[in-house]
């Protein structure tokens, strides 16, 4: 009789050296993989996923632009006088060195922040607040003014940092003049400049559009800038600067670009090594939302850049709950755990639509596992920037 097994999915974070430009990742991930399974006893499998962090892809290509990049981009495509900036998301990491680069490409930025929140959920003032002001974040427009006036300092939960102040000094400390004001509608911004940069990472098509159609000159988004090398630097020319990082006080690490041929090399020496196949995938942020600080985490374009076909499409799984409460709740016991195995041996090729699969998580698997990833490798000084997920794909019945 076969054994029980108890264990289902495993995810391990990878400790690997630090990767640097040039580097052969396929080869240091490959290895980093095969020398943890050797030191702490476990197998490589047969449809087990190997997910690599997007930064160290990144590095490895050597992705990375400067301020100066970013300012010549900026103004050769927005025309270098007055530019508004519109949707930016409240993050140092994130945005505030693009905001920089920027802000030497212009003369003047009129930066329009949306409130209370910028996309990812970041607070500028709270839902509680604007009631009591009487203020309507769908239509009003609001000054600096009168935002200060309304609402005073509000720093972030988190990091302490008052972003209005922190955005406004860096443009006046970039050599440009800036102006701030509060909107939600993109069309304001047209009152004050018809060349204007959204910032936005997930609406920014629906923004484009609106600004076209409302009559701006010129509409571009993050992921219009560095889509293309500047004076030789890194570059991404499906999303420009979205999915950046700050690097240093004055580069950007890009959003890594080419990555099919590293998820199929490392396929393909797992491969040559053990004789398993795996899957494999480039991952960033994860896509779940802190219920305390209501912080989206997505802020890359995407949560999996790459990955091997294995993980396309969505689960396809039945709700052992929903059977044991309705279709098997006279039994317990073995005869349970055998109906519902039965009921899994035997589950339909594509479960959309019907009840039993109801309440299973209806999203992208690269999304999911990017996700338990995201969440295993950290974002500080774990050294793990390599994950093996193994189980992932095991039901009831393994």
């Amino acid at each position: 009789m076969e054994a029980k097994r108890y264990v289902g999915t495993i995810s391990r974070g990878i400790r690997c050296p630090i990767i640097r430009e040039g580097d052969d990742l396929a080869a240091i991930v490959t290895e980093s993989v095969l020398d943890a399974a050797k030191s702490d006893g476990f197998g490589i499998r047969d449809r087990d996923v190997i997910a690599v962090t997007e930064s160290v892809v990144a590095r490895a290509q050597g992705n990375y632009a400067t301020v100066d990049d970013i300012a010549a981009d900026v103004r050769k495509k927005l025309g270098g006088e007055t530019v508004g900036v519109i949707f930016p998301i409240l993050s140092r990491n994130r945005f505030a060195i693009c905001l920089r680069g920027i802000a030497k490409g212009a003369k003047k930025i009129v930066l329009m922040l949306s409130y209370p929140s910028d996309e990812v959920g970041n607070e500028l003032v709270s839902l509680d607040q604007l009631d009591e002001a009487g203020v309507n974040p769908y239509s009003d427009v609001l000054t600096l003014a009168k935002y200060r006036e309304l609402f005073g300092v509000n720093r972030h939960p988190f990091t302490g940092v008052d972003y209005v102040q922190y955005y406004g000094d860096l443009v006046k400390e970039s050599g440009a003049e800036v102006e701030i004001i509060f909107a939600n509608n993109p069309r304001a911004i047209l009152s004050y400049t018809k060349n204007v940069l959204t910032c936005d990472i997930h609406t920014r098509q629906r923004t484009k559009r609106i600004l076209k159609a409302a009559g701006a000159h010129v509409v571009c988004g993050l992921d219009d800038i560095l889509n293309a090398p500047i004076h030789g630097s890194g570059y991404n020319d499906f999303c420009g600067l979205l999915g950046s990082n700050k690097a240093t006080e004055d580069t950007v690490k890009l959003f890594p670009r080419d990555c099919m041929p590293v998820v199929s090399s490392i396929q393909r020496k797992i491969k040559d090594a053990t004789g398993k196949n795996v899957e494999v995938m480039i991952y960033g942020d994860g896509a779940f939302k802190d219920p305390q600080g209501k912080i989206w985490e997505l802020a890359d374009p995407v949560v999996s850049p790459a990955y091997t076909s294995g993980l396309i499409g969505t689960p396809n799984e039945l709700k052992l709950k929903y059977l044991a409460d309705n279709d098997y709740k006279e039994l317990s016991g073995d005869a349970l755990r055998e109906a519902i195995s039965e009921s899994i041996r035997k589950k339909d090729h594509d479960l959309v639509g019907q009840m039993a699969s109801e309440g299973t998580t209806p999203r992208q698997l690269t999304d999911l596992i990017g996700s338990l990833c995201d969440l295993t490798s950290g974002s500080g000084d774990k050294g793990t920037p390599v994950v093996l997920v193994q189980g992932y794909f095991d039901n009831y019945t393994n």
